[in-house]
C-alpha cells in the first residue's frame, strides 16, 4: 500500500537514522520547493495477507503507526528502509533542502573511518587519505555561530578536522575557479551556436534544481542545463584524480568528504556519473554539513572559538597568508558575474565594468541586462526559490523566455540560506542571521580565477590542455538524465 506521504513525513525511517540522522523525511517550506515529496514509494512496509477484509492505518501517541484490521485488532508497522538509491530511482518526490536524509552521508560515517584509520590493529596499507573539503558559504555560517571571522572560521576547522585524523583540508572556493571558467567558455560556445536548445543556459551548481528539472522536465529542460561540474564535483575531480596521482595513491585509497551548505549536496555526490567503477568509489565520498560539523563539536566536546588554528592545504587551497580570496557576485558563487563580464569581453570586445541588478516580481528575482551603444546584447537573470523557477520553465515552454544565461538556485536567497546551514539562536531572527552570514562571505578579498597561477598549474599538468577545451570537458564536465516520471494522481502538472 502506498500511504500519502503528507500524513506520514513525521515518521518515516531511514537508514540515515542508524548513521545520526533524524528519522523522518521532513518538509520545508514551498517557497523551498514546488512539489512537497507528496508521494513516496516505500513509505511504510505493510505485509500482505491471504486474508480478505479492509485495513486502516493508525498513528498511536507515540507517532508510531500500526494497521488496524476489520476486527480492531492492530498490528505495528515497521519503518521502511529507504537508500539514497531508492530516492534516485524514484520520481514521485521533488527533493529539496531537507528533505532526503540518507545513509553513509552523515558526520558519524566520517567518524567510523576515522576510528578505523586510528586504529592500531588496521595495517598502514590499508589506511585512506582523509581529505575535506570546506565550501565558503558553510565557513561563513559556522563564522556567524561563533563570531569569529572567515579566516579564523577557516583555519580552526582546519585545526578542528586535524585533531580528529584529517591529512589535508581544502577549500571549495579552489574547485569554483575551474567551474567558473568553464561556466563562462560553455556560455561564449553556446552563444556562438545557432543549435535550437543552446540558450538560455541554465546554471548547474545546484543539485536541488537539477534533481527537479531530471524529474519533472525531463528531456526539454535538460538541453539548457550547463553541463559543467559544481565546485564540489570538481574538487572531486582534483581529489580523485590529480591529487591521487600526486601522492601515488589509488583513487579508493582516498576518503574524500565535502563540507557542504545544503543536504541536496549529498544526493549530487550519489550520483552515478561521479562513481569510477573501476575503482569502485565515488568521487565525493561523504557529505556533511554546517548543521553536522556543529553537531560534532558537541559530540567531541570542542569549544570551538578556542582551537588552535591550523594552515589550509596546498595545492587547492584559496588563502594567501591572513588573506582568503573568493569570487565577486552573489552567495551562490557568482556565476551570473563572473559570465556576463567574461561573455561582454570575448564576444563584444568591451569590458562590463558595473553590474546593476532590476529586482522583478520578489527580492529572488532579479535581472541584469549589458548594452553595446545603447543596444542591449545580453540579458542575465537570477532566480532563486522553486516559485520563481516555475516562472522560469513556463515562459522557456511558451517560448518566451528572453534571457541569454540563469544563475538558478533552489533555495530562496541563494547558497548562504541552504539547508545545511546553522539556525538562529539566541533571539536572532533568520533574517537578521542571513544578512550576518552575508556579511562574512563578502568579507574575503574577491579575486579572478584566470589570475591563480595554481589553476593555470593544474590546466597545463593535469587537463593537459586549455579551458574550454575537449579534454576539459571530459574532465570537469557531466551529463543529466531524464527520470520517467509516475503517472499518480497527485502528481503537479505544470
Amino acid at each position: 500500500k502506498t500511504v500519502d506521504l503528507r500524513k506520514l513525513a513525521q515518521a518515516i525511517s531511514f537508514e540515515g537514522e542508524m548513521a545520526g540522522f533524524s528519522g523522518a523525511l521532513r518538509l520545508t517550506d514551498l517557497d523551498d520547493f514546488i512539489t512537497p515529496s507528496q508521494e513516496c514509494i516505500k513509505p511504510v512496509k505493510v505485509e500482505k495477507s491471504a486474508k480478505k477484509g479492509l485495513a486502516a492505518i493508525a498513528i498511536e501517541k507515540d507517532g508510531s503507526y500500526v494497521q488496524v484490521d476489520e476486527h480492531g485488532t492492530r498490528s505495528k508497522l515497521e519503518k521502511a528502509s529507504i537508500t539514497l538509491n531508492d530516492c534516485l530511482a524514484c520520481s514521485g518526490c521533488i527533493t529539496s533542502a531537507e528533505s532526503v536524509l540518507i545513509a553513509q552521508q552523515s558526520h558519524t560515517e566520517l567518524f567510523r573511518v576515522l576510528d578505523q584509520n586510528n586504529a592500531p590493529s588496521t595495517p598502514e596499507g590499508e589506511k585512506r587519505v582523509v581529505v575535506v573539503s570546506v565550501s565558503p558559504q558553510a565557513r561563513a555560517s559556522i563564522a556567524a555561530r561563533h563570531r569569529l571571522t572567515t579566516h579564523q572560521a577557516a583555519t580552526k576547522l582546519a585545526g578542528f578536522f586535524k585533531s580528529l585524523g584529517v591529512d589535508l583540508v581544502f577549500d571549495t572556493t579552489f574547485s569554483r575557479d575551474f567551474s567558473l571558467i568553464e561556466s563562462a567558455k560553455e556560455f561564449v560556445r553556446r552563444y556562438r551556436s545557432s543549435s535550437k536548445g543552446c540558450l538560455p543556459m541554465l546554471a548547474s551548481a545546484c543539485p536541488g534544481w537539477v534533481c527537479y528539472a531530471e524529474k519533472t522536465h525531463g528531456s526539454f529542460i535538460l538541453p539548457y542545463i550547463s553541463s559543467t561540474k559544481s565546485p564540489q564535483q570538481v574538487m572531486g575531480s582534483l581529489v580523485k584524480h590529480h591529487l591521487s596521482k600526486r601522492l601515488h595513491k589509488r583513487p579508493d585509497q582516498i576518503y574524500h568528504v565535502t563540507l557542504m551548505m545544503c543536504f541536496d549536496k549529498k544526493l549530487e555526490a550519489s550520483r552515478e556519473d561521479f562513481y569510477n567503477d573501476l575503482y569502485h568509489t565515488r568521487d565525493v565520498d561523504c557529505v556533511i554539513t554546517s548543521i553536522e560539523v556543529e553537531s560534532m563539536f558537541e559530540e567531541k566536546g570542542v569549544d570551538f572559538p578556542s582551537l588552535t588554528p591550523q594552515p589550509l592545504d596546498e595545492p587547492f587551497s584559496s588563502c594567501h597568508g591572513d588573506q582568503l580570496f573568493g569570487h565577486e557576485g552573489g552567495g551562490s558563487g557568482g556565476y551570473l558575474e563572473y559570465i556576463l563580464r567574461q561573455a561582454a569581453t570575448e564576444l563584444f570586445g568591451k569590458p562590463c565594468d558595473s553590474i546593476s541588478y532590476k529586482t522583478l516580481r520578489n527580492k529572488d528575482f532579479k535581472e541584469v541586462t549589458f548594452e553595446v551603444d545603447g543596444e542591449t546584447v545580453l540579458k542575465f537573470a537570477a532566480a532563486y526559490g522553486f516559485r520563481n523557477i516555475q516562472n522560469v520553465v513556463q515562459k522557456l515552454k511558451r517560448g518566451k523566455c528572453a534571457y541569454h544565461f540563469i544563475e538558478v538556485m533552489a533555495c530562496p536567497s541563494g547558497c548562504l540560506n541552504g539547508g545545511g546551514q546553522l539556525r538562529p539562536v539566541g533571539g536572532q531572527s533568520a533574517k537578521e542571521l542571513l544578512e550576518e552570514v552575508e556579511s562574512l562571505y563578502h568579507s574575503v578579498r574577491p579575486h579572478r580565477p584566470e589570475d591563480n597561477p595554481a589553476v593555470e598549474k593544474i590546466y597545463r599538468e593535469w587537463v593537459g590542455d586549455e579551458a574550454g577545451s575537449k579534454k576539459a570537458r571530459q574532465l570537469l564536465h557531466t551529463t543529466y538524465h531524464s527520470i520517467e516520471k509516475m503517472n499518480t494522481a497527485l502528481n503537479i502538472k505544470w
